[in-house]
């Protein structure tokens, strides 16, 4: 039987990518990030590291280090259901080390 139409590619690409993914929990946290902490947070810091259910964040800033400590219960708590069961205890924060890319002049 023939598809009468092409298959979207949304579909072929996240098929793709789930293929691809590496299969840890780091993995999975960068998949849902964006989801789990919202445009705002996810713009400022990223999972980089994860060891025994702890998932360390790299932040923008020493502001945002200590805001998205204090959230920090909260975001366990979206990033586990958005992974559907409870595999990170705790999100610990470290930031950038705030020197410039000597290439790009900035």
């Amino acid at each position: 039987m023939r598809r009468r139409a092409p298959r979207p590619l949304g579909l072929a690409l996240e098929e793709l990518t789930s293929r691809l993914a590496p299969v840890t929990l780091l993995g999975d946290v960068q998949r849902v990030w964006g989801e789990a902490a919202g445009a705002a947070i996810a713009a400022e810091a990223q999972p980089v590291s994860e060891r025994a259910g702890t998932v360390t964040l790299q932040c923008s800033s020493a502001t945002w280090m200590q805001e998205i400590d204090l959230m920090g219960p909260v975001l366990v708590a979206q990033l586990n259901e958005r992974l559907g069961a409870e595999r990170v205890t705790a999100v610990r924060c470290v930031a950038t080390t705030g020197r410039r890319n000597p290439r790009s002049g900035r």
